[in-house]
């Protein structure tokens, strides 16, 4: 059983705001720190984006994912 905490919107928000943070950092804005920001941060909300689970809405026990209601056994 996986354990998802975003739904399928959150993830596509989450993919699309890495790539656009990655793009940023490696063509709009390629020098600096603020390039080297965007490339290294840009990685986190794709990768979680991918694997629709967040670490940050882990922790504050946090889900976009609509409850299931309560199963029958």
């Amino acid at each position: 059983m996986s354990y998802h905490n975003q739904a399928a919107w959150d993830r596509l928000l989450h993919i699309g705001v890495g790539i656009a943070m990655l793009v940023a950092g490696w063509w709009l804005v390629p020098d600096g720190l603020w390039g080297a920001a965007l490339r290294v941060f840009g990685i986190v909300p794709l990768i979680t984006g991918l694997l629709g689970w967040s670490p940050f809405y882990a922790l504050f026990g946090w889900s976009s994912r609509r409850q299931d209601h309560q199963r029958s056994s």
